[in-house]
């Protein structure tokens, strides 16, 4: 069996288990809330009855017992008269009496009638009330939940929560070490890949030397541009053979390097499209020449790509004193990209071309941001007249002298 397949199995699986958990906690904590709600309902309705017993009965030693059935009940009650005015409360804070009588005689009590109101208006949208017939005057009471109960019924909430959170980072670890694995088997594959290009690129080196010395093609510039290619594939089966390796940065004249690149790129593609490379060529920053160079092809061939027919690319570059900074714009004269974009552009699978696989921009962040700790960002673009990009780099010039 396909060892994805079979974790992806574990993970439906792993989905299931804690639906049917919380399916069945739910079910569970409703079931035991709607009967302590029942019995707090029955407790309200037997502490009314002992509230008419008191008041209508002689007996003393009934009186006792009643009281004592009374003070069991620990329902958070109020009792109003026939004109809404509080007469008896039980459960709430009793610094807060109601009664004003009680109040004056006890000083550390204080009267807050808006406390009462919050909670007699609270306690009818829970409940239903209870007629209570003292003196011939009907009163009615209002009760609500207890503590116990309000704390059960957010019970499930809590454990959803809970069991929310464990699937989050259940399924965030199976997802990195998904990745890993893949990234493993992708790196593993590229270094292959690499050694597999060593050996025709080795032949091909050796028949070229050979056509020189057979046929005196030295200045040949067909033989030149040929072991330009060569050599290029030699640079390219290098990256291969470096991916999932720490890339070392050296220091490097960037206005040199990128004038290597764009020599040996400016003759493969249209005689339409015209390159222009100014700026100032004495910025240096750490580069890692293979990784750099595959930034700038990949920003090249989108700018050639963008520009339909004539155009032209230019390549500027400049700095930053005071923040030690390098600065490399890329301009072309092609569609443009819309301002919403501008981050889209960097994703993976993005693509305008019918055969493109929307992965260079994507890689080229990456190397610039992950292995030569810069920025790249679309820096201006306008639909129909073209787009700059921006790379930034750390001056390293600027920062040896900052040492001194």
């Amino acid at each position: 069996m396909n060892p994805y397949q079979q974790k992806k199995r574990w993970k439906y699986f792993l989905l299931a288990f804690a639906t049917v958990i919380a399916s069945g906690s739910l079910f569970y904590t409703s079931y035991l809330v709607k009967n302590i709600a029942r019995s707090e309902r029955t407790r309200a309705q037997v502490w009314a009855m002992s509230m008419r017993q008191i008041l209508n009965s002689d007996d003393n030693d009934f009186l006792s017992y009643v009281i004592s059935v009374r003070d069991s009940l620990t329902v958070p009650a109020i009792v109003i008269d026939g004109k809404g005015d509080i007469v008896i409360q039980r459960g709430l804070d009793t610094t807060k009496t109601p009664l004003k009588l009680e109040a004056e005689s006890n000083k550390k009590k204080k009267y807050d009638p808006e406390y009462f109101k919050e909670e007699l208006a609270y306690m009818k949208k829970q409940h239903a009330p209870i007629k209570l017939n003292i003196f011939g005057e009907e009163n009615l009471i209002y009760y609500k939940d207890s503590a116990l109960l309000t704390q059960l019924r957010l019970f499930p909430y809590i454990q959803l929560t809970v069991i929310a959170i464990f699937l989050l980072m259940a399924y965030t670890a199976f997802s990195s070490s998904r990745k890993s694995e893949q990234d493993q088997v992708w790196v593993g594959l590229a270094k292959e890949t690499a050694h597999q290009l060593g050996t025709p690129i080795s032949s091909l080196m050796a028949w070229i030397e050979l056509m020189k010395e057979k046929f005196n093609a030295e200045e040949d510039v067909l033989v030149a541009e040929m072991e330009n290619d060569v050599k290029r594939l030699e640079i390219v089966a290098d990256r291969f053979s470096k991916i999932g390796s720490k890339p070392v940065l050296e220091e490097h004249p960037v206005y040199e390097v990128v004038k290597d690149f764009v020599d040996y790129f400016k003759v493969r593609v249209s005689k339409n499209i015209g390159f222009e490379l100014g700026g100032n060529p004495h910025l240096k920053a750490g580069l890692n020449i293979p990784l750099f160079d595959w930034v700038l092809e990949n920003l090249l061939k989108n700018a050639v790509n963008a520009i339909d027919g004539k155009g032209s690319i230019k390549i500027e570059i400049g700095g930053n004193k005071l923040k030690n900074q390098v600065f490399i714009d890329v301009t072309d004269t092609g569609k443009g990209i819309q301002r919403s974009k501008f981050d889209t552009v960097f994703q993976p699978g993005y693509t305008t071309r019918k055969r493109g696989w929307g992965l260079g921009l994507s890689l080229t962040k990456r190397m610039i941001e992950n292995y030569h700790n810069g920025q790249i960002f679309v820096k201006d673009s306008e639909v129909g007249k073209g787009t700059t990009f921006r790379i930034v780099l750390r001056n390293t010039r600027n920062d040896k002298q900052t040492k001194h």
